[in-house]
C-alpha cells in the first residue's frame, strides 16, 4: 500500500458524505409558444362544443333563419321597453323641472315685490375719509440740534479715532439713534438735552425713513416710561405738548372739525383708493399719545379740555378704512385716553366727547362703527358706549325726545308688519337701544324697561317671515333673536347675583 493513496473510507463513493444535487435549468418560455399553447387549446376547446352538439343532434325542421328570426323579436321588444323607460324618465324630469321653475319664478315675484315696496337704494358701507392731502412740515428747517452739548463733547474728543464735523452732526446723531446707541447714551448720564429731545421727536412725527421713526418711537418710550417708584428713568423737562401734536396730525392732513358729508361717506373713502392718507407716522403719533397718558402721575401733559379733544380724534380715526391693519394701536391708544381722566372729570368729559362725536357721525353704519369700536370692558369704557349711544339716539330724534323711556316708546312703536316699515333705522336703533340698555348699570334697577325691550325683540324675531325680502328685514330679524338671548342671559346672571348677595 502506497502512503500516498487515500483511505478507504476517502472514497469518492462514501455513503455519509452527502452528493450534490444536480441543478435544475430553468426553460424560458417565450411570447410566441405562449400564443401557440393558447390556440391549440381554443381549438380544443371548440371541438369537444361541437362534438357535445352532435351528439345531442338537432330537432326536426330546425333552420337558422328562424333562430335569428327569434332574436330579432328579442331585440324589438327589448329596444321598446327601454324607449318606454326613457319616456317614463323623461316626463318626470319634466315635471320636476315645471315645479322648480314655477317656485323660482315665485322667488322672483316676491323679490320684485319686495323692490316695489321699498324702492330705496342699497345701504353704503361703513367708511369715511379722515385725512386729506398732506402738507410738508415747516419744522423741520432749523433743529438747532448742531448745538447740544453731546455734538461738542464728541467733536472735542480726541480719542475718538475720527473727526466729527459740526456740519455733519446730525447725521451722525441720525445713525447713533437708529443703531441704538443715543439711547444707551442717554439711559447712562440719566438725562437729556431738550434739543436732542425736541430732535427724536421731529423725527418721530415727521421723518419718512421707516428705521428712523421706529428708532425714535423706541426712544420716546423709554423716556415716558416709569420705573417700580413711579419715577422717570431719565431726568428731562421737555413733554410732547398738545399743540406739537395737534400740529403734526393737520400736517398729516387731517379733517378737523369737518362733519360726516356726503362726500366723506363716498365710495372713495370706503374704497380706500384716496388721494390722500393715511400718513406713515400715524402709528409713531398713536403710539406716543398713548404713552404721554401713562404718565400723568408724573407729569399732566394735557388738559382735560386737549384730552377731550385727542379722544375724539381717535375715535373718529376707526372710520377711516385705510387704517384697518391699526386696530390694535388705535385701541390701545383709546384705552389709554380713556383712563387719562380723574374720577372727578371722567363723566363731564365723557358726556361731551359723546356730543362731538354724534355731530360728526350720521345715523347710518358709521354710528354702528363707532359704538362697536368702544371694546374695553371697564366701567368708563361701558360707560362711554352708553353714552355715546344716547347721543346719536338724541340726534336721530331731533333732540325732541330726551327721555330714554319716551325713547324707548318711540322705539318698540314701529311695526314690522307695514310696508312701509323702515327696516334699516330700525337696525340702527335696536343696536344703539340695546348698548344704551345694558353697557352701563343705569337701567338695571328698572325692569319695566328690560322686559318692554325683551317683548319688542321678540316680536321682531316672531313677526317678521323668512320670505320677507325688504331691506334689512332678515338683519333686523337676526340681529332681534341674538340681542334677545342676550338680555336673557343676562337678566339671568343679575337674578343670581341678587340672589347669592341675599
Amino acid at each position: 500500500m502506497v502512503i500516498d493513496d487515500p483511505l478507504d473510507f476517502e472514497g469518492d463513493n462514501d455513503p455519509l458524505l452527502s452528493t450534490p444535487r444536480p441543478t435544475k435549468r430553468k426553460k424560458v418560455i417565450g411570447l410566441d409558444e405562449l400564443l401557440v399553447d393558447f390556440c391549440e387549446t381554443g381549438k380544443d376547446e371548440l371541438k369537444a362544443s361541437a362534438a357535445k352538439a352532435k351528439a345531442k343532434g338537432r330537432p326536426k325542421g330546425y333552420n337558422s333563419d328562424d333562430e335569428d328570426k327569434h332574436v330579432t323579436e328579442k331585440e324589438i321588444s327589448f329596444c321598446k321597453f327601454v324607449e318606454e323607460c326613457e319616456e317614463k324618465v323623461v316626463v318626470k324630469r319634466t315635471i320636476c323641472l315645471c315645479r322648480l321653475g314655477s317656485v323660482f319664478l315665485i322667488y322672483i315675484l316676491l323679490y320684485f315685490k319686495a323692490k316695489a315696496l321699498d324702492p330705496g337704494e342699497e345701504v353704503p358701507q361703513w367708511g369715511q375719509q379722515v385725512f386729506s392731502c398732506q402738507k410738508s412740515p415747516t419744522i423741520l428747517n432749523g433743529t438747532g440740534v448742531e448745538n447740544c452739548q453731546l455734538l461738542q463733547s464728541f467733536c472735542g474728543h480726541e480719542h475718538l479715532g475720527f473727526d466729527l464735523e459740526i456740519e455733519k452732526g446730525e447725521g451722525f446723531l441720525e445713525g447713533m439713534l437708529t443703531d441704538g446707541w443715543l439711547l444707551k447714551l442717554i439711559l447712562l448720564y440719566g438725562s437729556v438735552e431738550d434739543s436732542i429731545a425736541s430732535w427724536t421727536l421731529t423725527k418721530l412725527l415727521y421723518s419718512s425713513n421707516k428705521k428712523l421713526q421706529d428708532s425714535a418711537s423706541e426712544f420716546w418710550d423709554s423716556l415716558l416710561s416709569l420705573n417700580e417708584d413711579d419715577k422717570p428713568h431719565v431726568n428731562f423737562g421737555y413733554f410732547p405738548s398738545y399743540s406739537i401734536l395737534k400740529g403734526a396730525l393737520l400736517n398729516y392732513g387731517y379733517l378737523q372739525d369737518a362733519p360726516c358729508t356726503t362726500t366723506s361717506t363716498s365710495e372713495t373713502a370706503v374704497a380706500g383708493t384716496s388721494d390722500g392718507g393715511p400718513p406713515q407716522n400715524i402709528t409713531a403719533w398713536l403710539r406716543l399719545v398713548s404713552a404721554c397718558c401713562k404718565i400723568r402721575k408724573l407729569h399732566p401733559v394735557f388738559s382735560p379740555s386737549e384730552a377731550e379733544d385727542l379722544l375724539v380724534t381717535v375715535i373718529s380715526l376707526f372710520l377711516d378704512r385705510q387704517l384697518e391693519g391699526l386696530l390694535l394701536i388705535l385701541g390701545d391708544c383709546l384705552n389709554s385716553l380713556v383712563l387719562y381722566f380723574s374720577t372727578s372729570e371722567w363723566e363731564c368729559s365723557c358726556l361731551m366727547v359723546a356730543e362731538s362725536i354724534s355731530k360728526r357721525v350720521r345715523m347710518d353704519l358709521n354710528c354702528l362703527r363707532i359704538v362697536d369700536c368702544i371694546t374695553g370692558t371697564n366701567d368708563r369704557s361701558k360707560f362711554l358706549r352708553s353714552q355715546l349711544a344716547l347721543q346719536l339716539l338724541k340726534n336721530s330724534f331731533d333732540r325732541k325726545v330726551a327721555n330714554v323711556e319716551k325713547m324707548l316708546k318711540s322705539v318698540t312703536s314701529t311695526n314690522v308688519k307695514e310696508k312701509e316699515c323702515n327696516f334699516f333705522m330700525l337696525y340702527v336703533y335696536l343696536v344703539l337701544m340695546d348698548n344704551l340698555l345694558f353697557s352701563s348699570d343705569a337701567f338695571r334697577n328698572k325692569p319695566a324697561i328690560i322686559e318692554a325691550w325683551r317683548t319688542y325683540l321678540r316680536n321682531c324675531s316672531t313677526q317678521i317671515g323668512c320670505t320677507d325680502w325688504r331691506l334689512y328685514a332678515s338683519k333686523v330679524r337676526n340681529k332681534a333673536s341674538y340681542l334677545l338671548q342676550g338680555a336673557i342671559s343676562k337678566k339671568t346672571a343679575a337674578g343670581g347675583g341678587s340672589v347669592s348677595s341675599q
